[in-house]
């Protein structure tokens, strides 16, 4: 069961006054990445640097310790978004921190893109079942966008190689898909 944090972690959607975590954020990742032996897409301090001044990425902040981050990006003419990059320092994990985050990269994608399906990939179990609980559902590849510039940011993802070997059809990440015309059907029945 996860027990909630006993400070005043604020999680929120990070701005210009943000952009000195760029390089914590990074390294987060890449170490946690490293740690659990799966794939984490590797992104440049410059991507992630505008994901910040867009308005496109959640921090969670401790005071002022970087304490976890998420961010969104459009695909496909804004047909489909992806929560991404969604990583909590080890001090924080197993507290709900991470569905927090998730909630609210969640909340600014359907404000930002109202008729967008969200599409996440994710090794993790725990991330499935943050995004089941968000209405996500496991799909094939074949159920998320064909953009390729959406695909080519799985480059820099140790397991690269078994998507590109399977023609984009699989790999070790479970594909997972949040439809607001399904919502929208199940709360018109």
């Amino acid at each position: 069961m996860e027990q909630e944090l006993k400070d005043n972690i604020v999680v929120i959607i990070a701005d210009e006054s943000h952009l000195s975590y760029v390089d914590i954020i990074l390294d987060t990742i890449a170490d946690s990445a490293a740690k659990r032996g799966t794939g984490i897409a590797r992104r440049s301090p410059e991507y992630i640097a505008e994901k910040i001044k867009e308005g496109k990425a959640i921090i969670a902040l401790d005071g002022d310790k970087f304490a976890g981050f998420c961010y969104i990006e459009s695909w496909a003419n804004k047909q489909f978004v992806a929560n991404s990059g969604l990583i909590v320092v080890e001090d924080y994990r197993g507290h709900g921190l991470a569905k927090r985050i998730k909630a609210k990269a969640f909340a600014l994608s359907r404000e930002r893109f109202p008729d967008a399906k969200i599409i996440g990939l994710t090794t993790s179990a725990a991330v499935m079942k943050i995004n089941t609980e968000l209405g996500y559902r496991p799909v094939t590849f074949a159920e998320l966008t064909d953009d390729d510039a959406f695909w080519e940011g799985c480059k820099g993802c140790v397991n690269y190689d078994i998507l590109q070997r399977t023609n984009r059809k699989y790999c070790l990440c479970t594909g997972m898909l949040y439809d607001p015309k399904e919502e929208r059907r199940k709360n018109s029945e």
